[in-house]
Formats: C-alpha cells, sequence, structure tokens
C-alpha cells in the first residue's frame, strides 16, 4: 500500500514536537503492513473494510492506551495531551482516506484526477482534541463532486464512525464556504480555524486565501459584535462563574472564553499563535503567561474529565470533581480535601479568565464596535467626574499614570469613583491597579481616609456588590483585608453552598442591600421593619463582610472568625463598641440559624435560652437581619417561606420577651391564650363539647401547635370511635409545606410508621409533632414538602392518604418497600458526612433533645424512628433541617415514664442503636 495522500507538515511538526515517540500512539510502518496483508487477501471492498475498520481499531485503542498512561503520569501537560489526540485522529483519518481512494474506489482509467482535501475545522482544526472531542472535517471539492468522490466520502464516514468517532462533516466549494461563511458566524467561526488534513494540497492553499481575502477582510466589526453576543447569551445559559458545578468549557471563564477571545484575535489581527498578542500590544507578557496558565489548566481538567467518564462531558459533577482532583494529583490537606484545593486552584483560573476577556474585549471595543447613536451621546447625563479621570469608550479611565500613582489611595478611590458615577472601569486602569497592589501595606490600611473610601464602598452608594466584586476579581480585596486572600475563590465541597466563600459573602451583601432598598419587603418584612427603624449599619455591613472569613481552617470558622474579626474591625475604622458587636455577630452567625431551624420553637426554653444569648433588642435585630442575608446568600433556591416563618417565629417571640421579660415565656400563659383562641375559632360549638377539647390535652399540646392546627384536629377528635384512623392534609403555600394531621387510638411505634409511609411517597417531613391525649387519642401533626422544597402536591395526597392508611393497617411494610428506593445519586456519594449524635437535657424542661447530625438520604427519619420505638422511647417532637447532603434530625424524646434520659449508660445504648440504623440505611443506600 503505497502512500500517494500529500500530508500537512505544520501539524504532523506540532504533534512531534510535544509527542516524545509517536509510533507508540500510532505506529504507521506497522499499520502500513498489516493493511496492506490484509488487502491482499480480501476478496471485495466489503472484505478490505471491514479489515481497515478492524486494525484502525486496534491501533485507535493502542494509541488512545498509550496517551491516557503519559497523560496520567504527567496529569497537567495538556498540551501533550491534546496534540496527541490530534495526532492520532489525523492518521486515522489519512489512512482512512487512502485505503478509499486507493483501494476501495480506486480511478478505473490512469489519469483521472478527482480532487478532494480534508480540512479539519473549529477545535480539531485547531489543533486541540480532548479525548472525546468531536472530529469536524470539511470535504473541499473544487466543483460538483463526482460520483466516484461522493462514493469515497461515503466510505470514510463509515469507517470512522464505525471507530467511534464522532464526526461533524460538510462537502463543499471555496464558492460555498465563502457564501456560508458570510451568512452565518458559526461557520465563520470554524473556517477561521481550517487546517489541511489530507489531500489536494493545492486546494487547501487556494481556499486558505481565499478565505482570507473574500470572507475574513473587512468583517471585523460584525464578527467581533456576533461573538460578543454569542458570549452574553452563553453566561446567561450556563450562570455564574462561580456557580459549583460548573460546565468546563461553556461556563464563564472557561475554554470557550478563551478559544473566542483568540477567535477574535485571529480573525482581527492575522495571529496564528495566542503569544503573537504580546507582539501586537493586546497582552503583556505577565498577561500572556496567565493565558497560557489557565488554558492548559483547563484544557487538562476538560481531558481528565472525559477519560474519567469515558465520555464527552463537560461538567464537573461533584462525583467528577472528586475524581479529578485525585486524578491531577490534589491531596487533603490540615482542615481542607485535595478537591476543595482543586477547585479554588480552577475558580481562580476562571477568574483571571474573565479578566483577561475583560481587558482583550475592551480594547477591541474602542476600534471596531459601532459607536452609541448621537442622539443617546448628547442627552445622557452622566456624572462630573473628579480630577484625574477621564471617559474612554464609555469607561472610567486614568488621564496620568504617574499622577495617579503618586498617592496610593487612588488605588482605592477608582472604585469609589466608578461607583459613584455608575461607570465600569477601563481595562487600562484595572491593569495599573493590579499592577501596583503592592504598595496597599499597614500604613495605608490603617489610614483613616482610606478606612473612610472602603465603608462607603459598601455603606454609601446603593450597589456595594458591584465595588465588592470588582475589587476582589483584580486582587484589591485581598491587598486591602489580606485575611480575606485565603477564601477567594474557595469552594466549599457540598450541596447546599452554591458558590465560592467570597461570592457567598458578596452576595450576602447584595441581598442586604436590597432590603435596604425596599425591593424585598413584601418577602421578607420583618428585616424590612428592623432596617426602617434603624440599625448600625456599619456594623452590619463589616460582619456580612467577615462572618465567613475562617472558613477552610480546621478549627470552627465561628470562633476562629470572631478573633481575627477584632483584629479586621478596627482597621475598617470601627470603634472598640463596634468592634465587640461585630465580634459577637461573627461568632454566633449561625445561633439563629440553629435555633430556629434546629430546636422547637415553641417550647419556652428554646426562646428563652436564645434570648439570653443575644440579651439586647439591638443584637437580635442585628442578628436577625445577617441571619436573613447568610441563608439567602447561599443560594439562589435555599431561601423558603417555611424558613421565614421559622425565622421570623423566633424574632418575635424573643423580641417580646426581651421587651416584656423572660417570665412571660412560660407554659400557663401560652397554654391560656391557645385555648382562648380555639374557643374563638369554634365559636359554633356547644360549650360542653369545647370544654371536652380544651380539658384532653396536655399542656405540651397548648404550646407546641397554632389555632389553626387545634382547630383541625378538635375536628378529628369529634365522635372519633375505636379503631378509626382520621386525616387531614392541607397545602399551606405560606409555608411552602403541606400540613398533615393524624389521629388514631395511641399504639407503639405510630410516628414511625407514619414517617415510613410519608417517606414512601416521597414526602420529605420538615417537622412534626406527636402528643397524646388523656383520653388515649394520639394527635400527630407533619409539614410535608416535595423534593424540590415545594409543599406536596395537592394531586398526590390521594396517593399519600391510601398509602398511609395501608401502613397504618399494616398491609405495606415500610421498611421492606424503602429498600429498593432509597438509593444515593452517584454524583452524590462523594460527599463525606460524619455522624455525630448529642444527647441535650438543658434546652427542654420535659424532653430530652437528640440531635442527629448525619448524611441525608430518602427513609433516614423513618429508620431512626423505628430504632427509637424499638427502645421504647416516646418521640414528642421531631424538627428536621436540611443542609444540601447533610441533615440534621433533632428529637424531642422522653421514656416510657416520662423521664429525660440522664444516664450515660442509656444514653451510649440509645446512640449505638441510631448508628446501627444509619450504617443499614446507609449499605442499603449503596447497594
Amino acid at each position: 500500500m503505497k502512500p500517494l495522500i500529500t500530508q500537512a507538515e505544520s501539524g504532523e511538526a506540532t504533534a512531534r514536537h510535544l509527542i516524545s515517540a509517536p509510533e507508540l500512539i500510532f505506529d504507521e510502518d506497522a499499520i502500513t503492513q498489516a493493511l496492506t496483508t490484509a488487502i491482499a487477501g480480501a476478496s471485495d471492498a466489503s472484505d478490505i473494510q471491514a479489515a481497515t475498520v478492524s486494525i484502525l481499531r486496534t491501533a485507535q485503542k493502542t494509541g488512545r492506551a498509550e496517551i491516557a498512561r503519559a497523560f496520567a503520569a504527567s496529569p497537567f501537560d495538556a498540551r501533550a495531551m491534546t496534540s496527541a489526540y490530534c495526532f492520532l485522529t489525523d492518521q486515522l483519518v489519512r489512512t482512512t482516506l487512502q485505503i478509499a481512494v486507493q483501494h476501495l474506489h480506486p480511478a478505473r482509467t490512469t489519469g483521472t484526477t478527482d480532487q478532494l482535501t480534508i480540512i479539519g475545522v473549529g477545535g480539531y482544526g485547531r489543533g486541540e482534541m480532548a479525548p472525546f472531542s468531536d472530529v469536524d472535517l470539511l470535504f473541499l471539492i473544487p466543483a460538483k463532486p463526482s460520483p466516484r468522490v461522493d462514493r469515497i466520502i461515503e466510505s470514510i464516514l463509515y469507517i470512522l464512525w464505525d471507530l467511534k468517532l464522532k464526526v461533524g462533516h460538510a462537502t463543499r466549494t471555496i464558492r460555498d464556504c465563502v457564501q456560508l461563511g458570510r451568512e452565518d458566524f458559526t461557520i465563520q467561526t470554524a473556517l477561521l480555524e481550517h487546517r489541511f488534513i489530507a489531500g489536494d494540497l493545492g486546494l487547501a492553499q487556494d481556499l486558505d486565501q481565499t478565505l482570507k481575502t473574500e470572507l475574513f477582510a473587512g468583517t471585523g466589526r460584525s464578527f467581533i459584535e456576533a461573538k460578543l453576543e454569542e458570549r452574553a447569551a452563553r453566561h446567561r445559559k450556563q450562570g455564574l462563574r462561580y456557580v459549583v458545578e460548573p460546565n468546563v468549557k461553556e461556563a464563564k471563564g472557561g475554554l470557550r472564553d478563551l478559544q473566542s477571545l483568540f477567535w477574535i484575535s485571529k480573525h482581527i489581527y492575522s495571529v496564528e499563535h495566542a503569544a503573537d498578542l504580546v507582539e501586537r500590544g493586546v497582552f503583556l507578557e505577565e498577561e500572556f503567561k496567565t493565558f497560557v496558565d489557565a488554558e492548559n489548566f483547563l484544557w487538562a481538567v476538560r481531558g481528565h474529565l472525559h477519560l474519567l467518564s469515558g465520555r464527552a462531558t463537560e461538567q464537573l459533577t461533584f462525583d467528577m470533581q472528586v475524581a479529578v482532583a485525585e486524578a491531577m494529583g490534589y491531596a487533603d490537606t490540615r482542615g481542607r480535601r485535595g478537591v476543595e484545593v482543586f477547585m479554588q486552584a480552577y475558580f481562580r483560573h476562571a477568574t483571571q479568565v474573565g479578566e483577561l476577556t475583560r481587558i482583550f474585549l475592551t480594547k477591541l471595543e474602542a476600534i471596531h464596535i459601532k459607536a452609541e447613536p448621537l442622539l443617546e451621546r448628547i442627552f445622557r447625563r452622566r456624572p462630573k467626574l473628579r480630577d484625574g479621570y477621564t471617559v474612554v469608550v464609555g469607561r472610567l479611565a486614568i488621564v496620568d499614570d504617574n499622577a495617579f500613582m503618586a498617592d496610593k489611595l487612588n488605588l482605592l478611590r477608582i472604585f469609589e469613583e466608578a461607583l459613584r458615577t455608575g461607570m465600569l472601569i477601563h481595562p487600562d486602569a484595572m491593569r495599573l491597579v493590579k499592577a501596583n497592589l503592592r504598595m496597599i501595606d499597614d500604613d495605608m490600611r490603617n489610614d483613616a481616609e482610606a478606612q473612610r473610601i472602603f465603608l462607603d464602598l459598601m455603606l454609601k452608594h446603593g450597589n456595594p456588590e458591584r465595588g465588592l466584586r470588582r475589587m476582589n476579581e483584580l486582587g484589591m480585596l485581598a491587598a486591602f483585608i489580606p485575611e480575606f486572600e485565603p477564601i477567594v475563590a474557595m469552594m466549599q465541597f457540598n450541596m447546599y453552598h452554591s458558590y465560592t466563600v467570597d461570592e457567598h459573602i458578596i452576595q450576602c451583601i447584595t441581598n442586604l442591600a436590597l432590603i435596604e432598598k425596599g425591593e424585598l419587603e413584601e418577602d421578607l418584612p420583618v428585616a424590612s421593619s428592623i432596617l426602617k427603624r434603624g440599625v448600625n449599619r456599619k456594623v452590619l455591613y463589616v460582619a456580612l463582610l467577615l462572618h465567613d472569613i475562617a472558613k477552610g481552617r480546621p478549627e470552627d470558622h465561628s470562633i476562629l472568625g470572631a478573633q481575627m474579626a477584632r483584629k479586621i474591625a478596627p482597621r475598617l475604622g470601627l470603634n472598640k463598641a463596634e468592634v465587640d458587636t461585630v465580634e459577637w455577630l461573627v461568632r454566633y452567625h449561625l445561633l439563629m440559624s440553629d435555633m430556629a431551624q434546629k430546636r422547637d420553637i415553641a417550647d419556652p426554653r428554646t426562646v428563652r435560652d436564645f434570648a439570653k444569648a443575644v440579651q439586647t433588642v439591638k443584637r437580635l435585630d442585628l442578628l436577625c437581619v445577617l441571619t436573613v442575608c447568610d441563608i439567602r446568600g447561599v443560594g439562589p433556591n435555599t431561601w423558603n417561606n417555611w424558613k421565614a416563618v421559622l425565622i421570623r417565629g423566633l424574632y418575635r417571640q424573643t423580641k417580646r420577651a426581651l421587651e416584656t421579660g423572660l417570665e412571660d415565656l412560660n407554659r400557663a400563659n401560652r397554654g391560656n391564650e391557645a385555648k382562648k383562641a380555639l374557643r374563638i375559632a369554634l365559636s359554633d360549638w356547644p360549650r360542653k363539647d369545647l370544654q371536652a377539647e380544651t380539658t384532653r390535652h396536655y399542656p405540651p399540646y397548648w404550646q407546641g401547635l397554632h389555632v389553626t392546627a387545634h382547630a383541625v384536629f378538635a375536628r378529628l377528635l369529634r365522635d372519633i370511635t375505636e379503631g378509626e384512623i382520621r386525616i387531614d392534609l392541607h397545602p399551606d403555600e405560606d409555608r411552602d409545606a403541606t400540613r398533615a394531621c393524624f389521629v388514631m387510638a395511641d399504639h407503639p411505634g405510630i410516628f414511625a410508621r407514619l414517617a415510613g409511609a410519608l417517606a414512601l411517597v416521597g414526602a420529605n417531613v420538615v417537622d412534626a409533632r406527636s402528643y397524646t391525649t388523656k383520653d388515649g387519642w394520639v394527635t400527630d401533626a407533619f409539614w410535608i414538602q416535595d423534593a424540590d422544597g415545594n409543599p406536596y402536591d395537592a394531586a398526590r395526597l390521594p396517593r399519600l392518604r391510601n398509602m398511609i392508611s395501608k401502613t397504618l393497617k399494616g398491609e405495606i411494610m415500610a421498611r421492606e418497600e424503602l429498600k429498593s428506593r432509597d438509593k444515593v445519586k452517584k454524583r452524590e456519594k462523594v460527599f463525606k458526612v460524619p455522624t455525630h449524635i448529642t444527647f441535650d437535657n438543658d434546652g427542654s424542661e420535659i424532653y430530652t433533645i437528640i440531635e442527629v447530625d448525619t448524611r441525608d438520604r430518602p427513609g433516614l427519619l423513618y429508620d431512626l424512628a423505628r430504632s427509637l420505638a424499638e427502645s421504647n422511647v416516646y418521640i414528642a417532637n421531631a424538627v428536621i433541617a436540611t443542609y444540601g447532603e447533610q441533615v440534621v434530625d433533632t428529637f424531642y424524646v422522653k421514656d416510657m415514664f416520662g423521664l429525660k434520659y440522664y444516664t450515660e449508660s442509656k444514653q451510649k445504648a440509645l446512640e449505638k442503636r441510631l448508628r446501627a440504623a444509619i450504617i443499614d440505611g446507609v449499605e442499603r443506600a449503596q447497594t
């Protein structure tokens, strides 16, 4: 088999330069010999094609294994990896073309020339391929293809498809390429990175020259605008750069942003390599190094992602983050997992990509983008700029760099000026700031004017998010507050937090600013009213800025963060009293959230203990607003009406206790108020029936439920007969939950069986209360949601009612049914959630509080409740707080004699049974 196909020299040279032993990837001599032998023994074209596929498939498998081996040995050498896959693909395509031309469809007459050239376009044309990248081919012909050329192309495609290559293809003339490229910027972009693979070299050269003169020349402005709009649409679809499961290719700060940057460069400046942008003055040497480092890192991540998943996946899901981190050699360190270190590196590169793109595109806008309409420029009112600033391409720029740097406070002032004027900062000015961050020293940090400027960025202009994000992305925030640097781009490896730590903080401050503007008054009436009455805004903003400053360390971040806040707050210009309050808020920033979500706020002891910790209404106000902002800043769907009701209820009860005295928090007062409310609600009932209802319940019942639930239970209990089970299901959209009330004869294990029935129909319990009447009935109230945290759909309530009835009657055994249902999703299995079980005999007057902090899964509440029931534990209340993959199930319990669990031996015995139930469930979920 003689080589008749001309091959490209440039691509081959690049691949061989990066691959030390290309024959290990594709042994051309051995494969040629094998094909020659196979073809000699073939009886027809079908045998030739089958033999070709078989030999090339083996060669492909060998080559891919060698590339994967070399990449595993050098996990950051992305350039060699991408070139190696491209080299292997080139050889497969060239060999396939040669077989098709010489053996499958040979010319019938001597001298016949059917011109055909194979051009690689897109990423393949650029010479960069991940393990499972698409192979985009252009079959270039001089005119309408002959029947033979059609057959050659068809055979090539069938062989490549049989090799499981994902081939994108088009057959076009040079004129087709120019015409279609003018009409479609996606086609134009693909052609921008075309590369000759094999075939007629002269035809490829004609294409190259024609595209330069007829397609790319003079279309710079429209091409840039198209790419910018494409980039904006992609970012809108993918979301923020800081989303914790990013798309390596398409997300903000991903490979596509770097590629877009280079496409525009190649189109406008006719550069062949990114390094040429330095000579063109687009990038500084340091910026180009950042470009190369980010590109190499992102390609390495993408390569490992493909190899580990065995397919062309681009999403860094949680399970793949762990696998990629391990493949790249990231190890656990003190206080942090290797995957968290890896993802912090990822997000820092993504941030740098964003900065480079912004610098580059702004420069191009000045030259190529259409100016805004004249009338708009005339009538737009711009604030008058302070001395030393000017406007360039609609952005805030610096008049004289030397004069600007003569006063290092200008490094802060420019952010204030940008907020004051509402303008974006020009990239040249951003470059200047970043290049001089070393000038920010302790003298500047302790300068009163610097402190004033920094605080005004948060307090004065109504848009603190914009200023803080600009400062953070340029490194200014970490330079001014060095303690902030470790949490920049730090990922919290869990399903609860949607953002990196620094972005979470900025989101929290954004929420505070929105509340202050009155934009969330309907959703957050309590927090809005607090800010309207007035608080120390300086304290609140600084506390939010610092509340997670100690994340990622072995120590408790609240305790360590408070210690750090005591040192940082004075540097931000706060007086001693303000520093004390900031320190307290940071130390206890989780207190209100924990008390509201993990404790029974209907228990007077909960409110009393919280009030004692808070001490003053001033602190309560500050902590309430901080808590709301903190929860809302976790993610776009974290805050809901259920949390709002809990926080609001705890705040109002505590405020009342602090204003009127803690002695008002007693069971008798609550019981009398609840009975009075019930009498009003059931005013149409005979007095005798009302008397029977108000005397049949024990005191905890009256304090634990709202009058609406009391009224429902009163109706369910009225005239109930032995053996009857009564159920009331009421979707409560104001709380984002459905209230399910059950009444039946009391007997052991009722609570667990109800929890099992609810689990079987996919209902998540967020709160549950169980009370026994003096005449032997049990009244259980559960608040349930669906898997998305919404009220349990009313359309599903009949099935729920049926399942509960069957479970209570023993027709369905929840334990057996759940075995096939409580599976943990693959992407969630990588999370490590240690189990902690605590006993608290001080948090309630009459119950022991058992708190089980563990990995969440379907059926967990049922397993725990069943284990407690088998130990003769009476469950009064269960409060469930979910944090992504972590859950805290809190049980208010007493023993069969109505006593607390004081003895250590009983506590250990219960803990052992609870841990066994958790382990048993985990084993089921993983099988």
